[in-house]
This record gives structure tokens, sequence and C-alpha cells, in this order.
């Protein structure tokens, strides 16, 4: 096993909440902050972005710690794999379970489908860091 790139693992953490900003802003305009909760008077508001930053970082650190264990000479001879791996946790396991909780909390199949892209490209995007930074 190879070590871990923690410069990596920082910045695709950070590029992931940052496209998050930009999937429900500007991108899909949901009206929905990437992590909102309710205030006491029963609005919706905006919650601390530590929170998300601390949950890319946990998927951050795993894709990581999976290149690490591919290698760096197999990555280098099959780059396609950065997409596939980071991509496939995503299709296999992160989409899914976005899609269950929110089809369980009622929420409308459009907004399950633009939160199930944002956590596709999302882990795309890091592994596309990965990649890069490689």
């Amino acid at each position: 096993m190879g070590p871990v790139n923690w410069i990596a693992v920082v910045l695709a953490a950070n590029l992931a909440v940052a496209l998050g900003i930009v999937w429900h802003g500007p991108l899909f305009r949901t009206g929905r902050p990437l992590l909102e909760g309710l205030s006491e008077d029963g609005s919706r508001k905006a919650r601390s972005y530590g929170a998300v930053v601390m949950v890319m970082l946990i998927g951050s650190t795993m894709l990581g710690h999976n290149f690490a264990r591919i290698g760096a000479a197999t990555l280098a001879a099959k780059p396609w794999l950065y997409a596939m791996q980071s991509g496939g946790i995503a299709l296999a396991f992160v989409v899914p379970a976005v899609w269950l909780v929110q089809a369980r909390l009622g929420v409308n199949t459009r907004q399950r489908l633009i939160d199930g892209g944002y956590w596709l490209v999302a882990y795309l995007v890091m592994g596309a860091t990965f990649w890069a930074l490689s």
C-alpha cells in the first residue's frame, strides 16, 4: 500500500463542498442550502458548513485510502480507475442511500434526482482531484 495523498484528501473534500454550493445555488436554484435545518420559528435555515466539510472529509479519506491500496503504479497504468472507483462508490452506496432516505421523508423525485446527481458528481470531482494530484 502506498501513502495516502493527504493534500488531495483535503482539497477534494473542499472542492466537493464548493460544488455543492454552486449545485444548489446558481446551477439548479433549489433554494436549499447544502445542509439545512429548522429554526425556532419553523423556517428553514442554513447550518454550519463545517459539518458538510467533515462528511466530505470522511468520504475523501476513504477514497484516498482506496487509491493508496490500489497503488501508484496501477493507477498510472490505468488512470480511468480514479473515475471508476469514485463514481462506483457513489453509484453503489451513496446515491442509493440518499435516494432511500429522501423517499422515506417524502422528498419529490426532482429533488432526489438533483441531490443524487450532486453526490455522483461530487465523488467524481474528488476522484478527479486525486488523479490531478497523483
